[in-house]
């Protein structure tokens, strides 16, 4: 149990996918300009990350490994892929409003290379299906939890008054890189 609760907290805060990875930010720019539809990409997120967790995580104990542990990265992008499919036509035909304020960066969760890094990263780090499941769903936890802080961030910006110089990406990708720096305090927990 207590490997679980480090294995969660590394993910979601210590090692956040976004602000210390680096990984999943075109979805984190794109589609953090409203806190409702950052809200709804993040559990977009944590529902296809934690479920590729776990499927790909039972393909590769019971079907890859040993033998054809070198197909993983096909293998995991197809799962990938699928899921986020039937997501997107669950939300296309229970939540229209939603599936439209995503856009185009709904079907992107599929190329969201933190999808497939964790799902890599659970092969890497040899982690059991459970713990795996455990890294899915706390790293998709931290995804949201950055996506929804930027998405409130901008919402601020957007009234006040920012030199023409920062206005648009240039001020978006600055107060990325100061919660980046934010984040990085959390370092020393585990």
């Amino acid at each position: 149990m207590k490997e679980l609760i480090i294995i969660a907290i590394g993910s979601a805060i210590v090692n956040n996918v976004v602000l210390s990875q680096f990984l999943g930010l075109c979805p984190f720019l794109g589609v953090s300009k409203k806190v409702n539809t950052a809200a709804g990409m993040g559990g977009a997120v944590i529902f296809v990350l934690t479920l590729a967790s776990l499927v790909t995580s039972i393909i590769y104990k019971f079907i890859l490994y040993p033998k054809y542990d070198y197909l993983q990265t096909i293998v995991f992008i197809l799962v990938i892929a699928a899921l986020v499919q039937f997501v997107e036509m669950f939300l296309k035909k229970a939540m229209p409003p939603l599936y439209n304020a995503l856009g185009v960066y709904l079907p992107l969760i599929t190329t969201n290379c933190a999808v497939l890094g964790v799902a890599l990263k659970n092969v890497q780090n040899n982690y059991s299906i459970l713990s795996g499941v455990v890294n899915g769903l706390a790293t998709a936890v931290g995804f949201t939890i950055a996506i929804v802080i930027m998405a409130g961030i901008r919402e601020k910006i957007e009234y006040n008054n920012i030199p023409s110089a920062f206005r648009g990406s240039a001020i978006v990708l600055v107060t990325a890189g100061l919660m980046a720096i934010a984040f990085f305090g959390f370092s020393g927990v585990i």
